[in-house]
């Protein structure tokens, strides 16, 4: 109960879409609105805000970006590219919490959801590049097969 009403202090969403581009959209524009306060400060912290509005709102773009593909590879490269934006997101709000540039009861929601989309396309990531490995290891093992078959008829 109470992230729930940090979330509702801060200006986020307290239920979380099930849809990922959904969650993604109001994760940016939760990140818009904090990094539109916190750049109010000249300087270093004025930095971090852009940093952080850069690659908060990158994930949702190139998330939308990832539904074009033309291909499983290329789908899985764009959420690689997502993954990056996440983990860059994340840090810029741990330099916030750590170096107590905003408030943690506005800062730290940011955070956890920045963490869950982490996990979420850690995930998407692994599965999505699994079955390609796999079926590498599969022709390989099948070459090899191959060679050793053909090299004992001659």
């Amino acid at each position: 109960m109470g992230g729930s009403l940090i979330a509702v202090a801060s200006g986020m969403a307290t239920n979380k879409p099930r849809d990922l581009s959904e969650r993604t959209f109001q994760c940016s524009c939760d990140v818009v609105r904090f990094c539109r306060k916190l750049s109010i400060e000249p300087g270093v912290v004025r930095h971090i805000a852009w940093q952080l509005a850069n690659a908060g709102t990158s994930i949702a773009a190139n998330y939308e970006e990832a539904k074009g593909s033309y291909s499983r590879r290329e789908f899985a490269a764009t959420n690689a590219i997502v993954l990056k934006e996440a983990r860059e997101a994340r840090l810029w709000l741990r330099v916030i919490l750590a170096c107590g540039l905003a408030s943690g009861a506005e800062a730290r929601p940011l955070y956890n959801e920045a963490n869950e989309l982490v996990g979420i396309f850690i995930t998407s990531v692994r599965r999505l590049r699994a079955p390609q490995t796999f079926a590498k290891v599969i022709v390989s093992l099948l070459v090899v097969f191959l060679v050793l078959t053909l090299s004992s008829w001659f």
